[in-house]
Formats: structure tokens, C-alpha cells, sequence
């Protein structure tokens, strides 16, 4: 696949990587694999859409912290749900990986830049303003929370449509936002002896005035539609805000990669449709387009089909469809390149390419589908001879192993030379955290010869090498953590960037289940 890196004459300081939809691992799995790459190429930072103060945490583990586990870096270093995607486990793990034992100006960082609110709502600041206080060393906590109270009024989801049963604009709130304004004008004050924590600090202060303005635009009295357009704007504004603080505290170190939706990246205004009427505002990459100038570049993602997500394949005619006649890989193309199309259809799922996008964008990463257990298994089932085995209840297979798939060549269905499981085996094999939401595994006979070419030893000595591999990474071959000494390897939710290795380990795992295959035959026709 295409560099993103040669499609520019002058790298930017901030590449940004954009997704259509939520949800499908294909795109953060390819951004994974790109930021490694950057990062050899002197990129040092990547910033997600994620809680920015939440991010904190989640550096904190990349960096080396014994302190943060990473079950805690998933579980409080994201917002959104995000630390349940397995390619952001992974991400943090390759960052801490490529961290250790390098100097600070080489050293990855995590950044999240998303305020901790959503369109629907936010929280109240106590939290925010509580840690700047910590830092600080000075106690408000008593008439911060007297201004607070309790926190249902802050988090009522109807005050969002309701202007008049928002807080935003209240005595209290507008106390709230001379504190916070305060307390930012003491860590100025402050910065000689604060160090390393004013960064922290500083965090959180911007994260408690992020989330006052956002309270006082839900108390604006607008019309429905103009109040969406007003939070989406603030929103992005606050995104914005929070990148440019970002580059300014990378800027002596190298390059950012930004990744997050195509909505908040691209540089023309961003539209969506309510009620009849489109509303419009400017988004995070609009706005910072307009002041970074020619140091922002933007890479717009599109997909053909989502089996994880029911998205369909698209019609030839329209933009995706025709980015992905060409090559059932993910690549990079400029967007100068891509002649006009139909619009695909828009759904609640996906944001599809439209001409105003790519006119905006400096290139498209198209991902003509996901992968998941399905799309897999039907290319082994192409192969031939082959014969599928799924696990059920009516062939007496454990509740555990359901819907499990089994490959073989020939009915005598001794040995599978793939299978594909979405279930730990308790006590046996749960390296690979089959228990998380979506993930499967691939696992193929590989054989000694094979075997020992790929990881360096036959499958014999596996025991001795069984602490150098991470089974829960995605995207990575790696010997089977329960047969590895009968030479099989195994991949934990293989990205479609895997699909030409895979059919390779595939056609050898068919060889041989078809000699085996033979060579029975045979043997049956001798007696």
C-alpha cells in the first residue's frame, strides 16, 4: 500500500486520517500499521478522538508508567467507548513497545483531542476543576461543589433540546466559568514550580472551561435545528482548540497524526440533514485549515463493505464502487485522481464520498471491505474440496464452542487444516481474549517446515519461545498458543491489508490437508 508520506512533495505537521463510520476495526487497524510507519519517519505523536483529559492516562501508559495497567489506560484513558476496540489495545501496546529504551525527542505520545462531552450531553466540571485544584495545592472544593450541587442537573440529556432545563446559563454556572478561568490564570502564575504537572494541570483546566461553554450553547433559546448546528460547532471548536494546543507542545519534537471521524476532519463545512432542513457548521479540520494553512493535510477514509456493520458492497457507479474495481486491498489515492461518481446512498452507518469531500481532501483511503469470520471462511470454502464444519448444539458441541468453523478436505473429517473460533476455552486457551466483543481468530496448519521458516524455531521448542508473543494482538501472525507444538500458527482478526498473506498460508494448509488426504486414500487402497 501506498505510503501516505509520498503523496505529499513537503510532509505535513498535522496528517490527518479520516474513518466514514464508527465501528469498523479495518480503518483503525490500517492507522495503526501507518503510524508505526510514520513514527520511522519522524512522526512522534498521534491524537485520537477521545477525551483529551482521559488521555492523559493513556499516555501515561505508553510512556512506560508502571502505575497504569492496561486494563485501566483502556477503561479510563478513552472516552466513547473507545478502549473496547481491540486495535486501540494494540495501539497503546506498540507505542509503549517502541518507547522503551528510546530518548524523550524520539518517544511516542498519546493524545486524545475530543472535549468529554457529547452532542447529546456533558457532564459537570467538578472533576476538572477538582484535579487543577490538587495541582495546585489549593482547597475550593467546598464552593465548588456548592455551586455544582447535584450533578442530575448537569447531566440531564433532555436540557440539550430544552433550552430553558439547561444549567448553562445560571448564577452557578457562570460562577463556575470565573473559577476555571481563575484557576488557569494560577497555573501562569504557578508554571515555575508546577514542572512537569502544569501540562496535566493545564489539561484540565481547559477541559472544565471546554465543558461550561458547551452548558451555556445548550442554554441558547434556538430553534431545534439551529441548536444542533450551534453544539456540533461548539463541539468541533473545542476539537480544534485542543489540537492547536496539542501542535504547539509537539511542535520540538516532530509531526501529528490525527484520526477520527471524515466530519471532523475535512475542510469544507460539515451538513447533515434535520427534520427536512440542512444545517451546516464548521468543522474541527475547517477551522484548523484555515489557520494552519498549507502545514494541514487531510486523507479522507471510504469503504466499500462492512460485514461487521451490514453495510453492502457498493453499486459500481459511485464513488466506492469504482475505487475498489481496481484492487480488493486498501490504498491511498489522490484525490486529484478520482473522477466524478454517483453518490452513494447515505445512511445512519456510513458517510459516503461526495465531490465537495474529495475536492477538499488531499487524497482517500478507500477500504473496499472489512473483515470478519464470514468473509474469511468463504475464501477458504473456495478452495477446493474443502468442507466447512460449524459448531452447534445439535452436534453436541459445548455452548462454548458454537458457531466455531472447522476446515477440512474429504469426509473423514480427522484433522481440520483451518478454523476460525470466536470463543476462549477456559483453562486451555485464552491468550488470545476471544471473549471480547467481535474478535475471532484464523488458525492454520502451517506445518513443521513453514513453521519454523516464519517464526525461527521448529514447533517443538514453542514452549520456550512462548513468552515473546502477544496472542491478542490483531493483525499478527503468531504460533498458535494451544497447538503450536503440531505446527499451527494463528492470527487474531486479520485486517483486509493481511488477505494476499493469508491466501499464501492458506494454499500451504490446503497442500497438505490434501496429501493427508491422498496418502489415506491411498493406504485404504492397499488393504
Amino acid at each position: 500500500m501506498t505510503s501516505l508520506l509520498d503523496l505529499f512533495a513537503v510532509p505535513p505537521t498535522l496528517l490527518a486520517l479520516g474513518e466514514p463510520t464508527h465501528g469498523e476495526s479495518a480503518f483503525l487497524q490500517v492507522r495503526n500499521g501507518t503510524f508505526v510507519s510514520l513514527a520511522e519517519q519522524g512522526y512522534r505523536s498521534i491524537a485520537l478522538e477521545s477525551d483529551r483529559a482521559a488521555g492523559l492516562i493513556a499516555n501515561e501508559f505508553v510512556q512506560g508508567s508502571t502505575a497504569v495497567t492496561l486494563d485501566r489506560a483502556l477503561t479510563e484513558g478513552f472516552s466513547h467507548g473507545l478502549g473496547a476496540a481491540p486495535a486501540n489495545r494494540d495501539l497503546l501496546l506498540r507505542m509503549r513497545e517502541w518507547n522503551a529504551g528510546r530518548s524523550a525527542s524520539e518517544r511516542l505520545t498519546f493524545h486524545g483531542f475530543d472535549a468529554p462531552l457529547e452532542i447529546e450531553g456533558a457532564p459537570s466540571p467538578r472533576r476538572y476543576l477538582t484535579r487543577v485544584c490538587e495541582l495546585l495545592g489549593l482547597d475550593r472544593s467546598a464552593e465548588i461543589d456548592g455551586l455544582i450541587g447535584d450533578e442530575a442537573r448537569w447531566s440531564d440529556m433532555a436540557a440539550i433540546w430544552e433550552p430553558g432545563r439547561s444549567i448553562g446559563r445560571s448564577a452557578d454556572a457562570q460562577r463556575l466559568r470565573v473559577i476555571a478561568d481563575d484557576l488557569l490564570t494560577e497555573l501562569y502564575l504557578n508554571a515555575p514550580r508546577l514542572a512537569e504537572g502544569w501540562q496535566t494541570a493545564f489539561v484540565h483546566a481547559t477541559s472544565a472551561i471546554a465543558v461550561l461553554r458547551y452548558h451555556a450553547a445548550a442554554a441558547a433559546p434556538l430553534t431545534r435545528e439551529e441548536r444542533f448546528a450551534r453544539l456540533a460547532g461548539v463541539r468541533d471548536a473545542l476539537m480544534a482548540e485542543n489540537l492547536l494546543a496539542i501542535r504547539s507542545a509537539e511542535a520540538h519534537r516532530g509531526p501529528t497524526l490525527v484520526f477520527a471521524h471524515n466530519t471532523h476532519l475535512q475542510r469544507q463545512s460539515s451538513t447533515m440533514t434535520m427534520a427536512g432542513t440542512d444545517v451546516s457548521w464548521a468543522g474541527a479540520g475547517a477551522i484548523i485549515a484555515s489557520l494552519l494553512e498549507g502545514r494541514y493535510a487531510v486523507i479522507v477514509g471510504s469503504l466499500g463493505a462492512s460485514p461487521a456493520l451490514g453495510i453492502e458492497a457498493p453499486a459500481p457507479s459511485t464513488y466506492e464502487g469504482r475505487l475498489q474495481q481496481e484492487t480488493i486491498l486498501p490504498r491511498y489515492v489522490r484525490a486529484s485522481e478520482i473522477a466524478a461518481a454517483e453518490q452513494r446512498t447515505h445512511d445512519y452507518r456510513y458517510f459516503p464520498l461526495d465531490r465537495a469531500t474529495i475536492e477538499h481532501a488531499d487524497a482517500v483511503l478507500h477500504i473496499p471491505t472489512g473483515v470478519d469470520a464470514a468473509v474469511l471462511a468463504d475464501r477458504i470454502l473456495a478452495l477446493p474440496g474443502v468442507e466447512q464444519i460449524v459448531a452447534s448444539e445439535e452436534d453436541g458441541s459445548p455452548e462454548s464452542a458454537r458457531g466455531d468453523r472447522f476446515f477440512y478436505v474429504g469426509p473423514d473429517r480427522r484433522q481440520p487444516f483451518a478454523t476460525i473460533v470466536e470463543h476462549d476455552v477456559p483453562g486451555f486457551d485464552e491468550a488470545s481474549q476471544l471473549d471480547r466483543p467481535g474478535v475471532f481468530r484464523l488458525n492454520l496448519d502451517l506445518g513443521r517446515t513453514e513453521f519454523e521458516r516464519l517464526f525461527g524455531f521448529p514447533p517443538k521448542a514453542f514452549e520456550d519461545h512462548r513468552h515473546e508473543f502477544d496472542f491478542a494482538r490483531l493483525d499478527t501472525l503468531v504460533p498458535h498458543p494451544g497447538y503450536a507444538r503440531y505446527g499451527f500458527g494463528s492470527i487474531v482478526m486479520p485486517g483486509p491489508h493481511m488477505l494476499p498473506e493469508i491466501d499464501r498460508l492458506l494454499t500451504i494448509a490446503h497442500a497438505r490437508a490434501v496429501d493427508r488426504r491422498e496418502r489415506a486414500v491411498r493406504r485404504a487402497a492397499d488393504h
